[in-house]
């Protein structure tokens, strides 16, 4: 079997480093350690550190957009379950990791985006593409009648995704799933709720 390029080995180590220290708080010695290369190793694949950021980003987000394909865009499923096994597959995710990494896309906003324009617009960029599969999935529990929202759709999508990304932080905080069990439970008795004549 063929030895794993460098630059997969600093892509695959370097996101354990950059999960378990941040994207700012990693330095390239600390990505390259962590990834088993050597340190002049990183710069014959990566023209910088926010480069390399940029491309564990893009693994980390195409790794949610599997999530979403087999979970929101499931259209054997009903709208709803369609949504509650978004988030009780990225649950499953985040206890896998002990409760311990959060989202890294979340991670990274808050510790990069000051600093980095690039970084910030990528980033930016994935909440608008990470909402229209949730708004989808709302549009067809609409025309379902499973649910009546009370904002226009997009609205509701972005108010989920933002609000089970704090769920998300609060988690990390807490290394406890309880804050993601408790916005499951709220949305789906609340803004989720089925209809009472359904």
């Amino acid at each position: 079997m063929a030895r794993p390029s460098k630059k997969t080995q600093l892509l695959a180590g370097g996101t354990e480093t950059v999960r378990r220290l941040g994207l700012t708080g990693a330095s390239v010695r600390d990505i390259t350690t962590g990834a088993g290369v050597p340190l002049g190793s990183f710069s014959n694949h990566f023209a910088s550190k926010e480069a390399f950021g940029l491309e564990v980003l893009d693994g980390y987000f195409g790794d949610v957009l599997t999530i979403v394909a087999t979970t929101l865009e499931d259209e054997t499923r009903p709208p709803l379950e369609r949504l509650r096994a978004y988030f009780d597959a990225v649950t499953a995710r985040l206890e896998n990791r002990g409760w311990r990494d959060g989202c890294l896309i979340g991670n990274t906003s808050l510790d990069s985006t000051e600093h980095s324009e690039l970084l910030r617009n990528r980033i930016a960029e994935y909440f608008a593409r990470w909402r229209e599969p949730f708004a989808r999935c709302l549009e067809d529990a609409v025309a379902a009648g499973d649910v009546r929202p009370t904002v226009p759709v997009l609205d509701l999508a972005d108010f989920l995704l933002a609000s089970w990304h704090g769920a998300i932080l609060r988690m990390k905080v807490e290394r406890d799933p309880e804050p993601l069990e408790r916005f499951k439970a709220v949305v789906f008795t609340t803004v989720l709720a089925p209809r009472p004549d359904r």
